[in-house]
């Protein structure tokens, strides 16, 4: 069986194996310290203080076997998470497809619009942000086309690991001097009806919309092709960039928390508004001197995060086209992948110009819009990775399966409730 051979033709060598094939995990790890925590867990601090903290903990743990499948599929048969839903049938690959090409324009609007709004911070005049959005798109472009993407991959990675460590210094400042805080609003609290909306945005970019398990495939099915990658390496990989991605989640809540929540401080709406908000968060509890080092880093990590969202999605939707084809394996998919970039683009800067400067509702239609669609990418997963023979050491054990269905249940419970207070009730 391919698997088979796929799998035993690299043997177990430990941790050095496993630390030497850290890459997929990492990037996608990288990729999901965007939105989802500088803007949904930072917001979520700052609004109800720690109340939040165990739901992203918990939305992490029942999205876990979810994203892991791809890890599981790729590893155990070689092929992507694109040919596996291919493989399961064509209406499969059509549903994928259809929600993959919303998910795509839409999530690379708000990180390029994000990207957009934290590059206004340098430039001592005034430009729109439509103009400052087609200013960072030809960039990624450009890199991208000239393919020095791997180059800029490289110091992303360098820039989020900063980012973290500043954050992790913020809070440690924040939380020695947490009693000079002044509390002059009560906390609310989450745990109503009215909040429900502002709960479904914290879970749905938390830690990354699902779909991006499908481009962490691809990167692990190409590392694949270069090297021995074990089912224990690829699994640490995973888990070590999974992990830390939801740590860093209730670490960006604590800053929240710990600075803006209690003062009345109201978050702004606009992108120029929120993001002097933002670093201005560091700047208080870091330093004055660390406005502009801060502002470099966390323009630098959603840029970073955008050429990847671009890259990435381009290139499962263009993976997909292919396998439309009668005899795709004569066909490659870079022949569509080019255009899928400029369509992808094109249509993200088509919204940018409708949203103009609304920063926060443009990343809540899209942290929503992934919430929607995540139970439906997770079904997917579940059902490939559980009808496909996979070696002993990828198959989805009783205890992985059982989280697996109660991550089912409360993601499709919790969209039932959501479409029911917002259309129904």
């Amino acid at each position: 069986m391919d698997s088979a051979v796929s799998v035993s033709r690299s043997p177990q060598r430990g941790i050095g194996q496993s630390i030497q094939s850290l890459g997929p995990g990492i990037m996608a790890a990288a990729a999901a310290v965007g939105g989802s925590h500088l803007v949904a867990s930072t917001k979520a601090g700052a609004i109800y203080g720690w109340h939040l903290a165990a739901l992203i903990l918990l939305v992490n743990l029942f999205k876990y076997p979810f994203f892991r499948a791809g890890v599981q599929y790729t590893v155990g048969t070689g092929k992507s998470l694109v040919e596996g839903y291919a493989n399961l049938g064509k209406p499969y690959l059509y549903a994928f497809f259809a929600l993959c090409s919303i998910s795509a324009v839409i999530n690379t609007a708000a990180l390029l619009l994000f990207s957009a709004s934290l590059l206004s911070y340098f430039i001592p005049f005034q430009l729109s942000i439509g103009l400052l959005s087609v200013l960072v798109l030809t960039t990624c472009l450009v890199i991208l086309f000239a393919g020095q993407y791997k180059a800029l991959d490289g110091l992303s990675k360098l820039i989020m690991a900063v980012l973290t460590l500043s954050t992790l210094v913020a809070v440690a400042i924040a939380a020695g001097g947490s009693s000079a805080v002044v509390h002059t609003v009560e906390t609310p609290s989450p745990w109503q009806l009215a909040a429900i909306g502002f709960i479904v945005v914290t879970m749905g970019w938390m830690p990354a919309p699902i779909e991006i398990s499908s481009l962490s495939s691809m990167w692990l099915k190409t590392q694949n092709e270069h090297m021995d990658v074990t089912p224990k390496s690829a699994l640490f990989d995973f888990n070590i960039g999974y992990i830390t991605t939801a740590l860093l989640a209730v670490v960006f809540l604590a800053l929240g928390a710990l600075v803006l929540n209690g003062t009345g401080t109201e978050i702004a709406q606009s992108g120029t508004g929120f993001t002097h908000q933002l670093i201005g968060l560091y700047a208080s509890t870091i330093g004055e001197w660390s406005r502009y080092l801060i502002a470099v880093i966390a323009f630098f990590c959603i840029f970073g995060s955008t050429i990847t969202v671009i890259d990435g999605y381009s290139r499962v939707l263009a993976e997909s086209v292919r396998l439309f084809k009668k005899n795709p394996q004569h066909i490659s998919a870079e022949r569509y992948f080019k255009p899928w970039m400029a369509v992808v683009s094109t249509l993200a800067l088509g919204i940018i110009l409708f949203w103009t400067s609304a920063l926060l509702p443009m990343l809540n239609f899209a942290m929503i819009m992934a919430f929607i669609t995540t139970p439906f990418f997770a079904l997917l997963n579940y059902i490939l990775v559980t009808r496909t023979p996979l070696p002993k050491a990828l198959t989805m054990g009783v205890k992985l399966k059982s989280l697996a269905i109660i991550g089912l249940i409360y993601l499709f419970g919790f969209l039932a409730l959501f479409i029911w207070w917002k259309w129904l009730m």
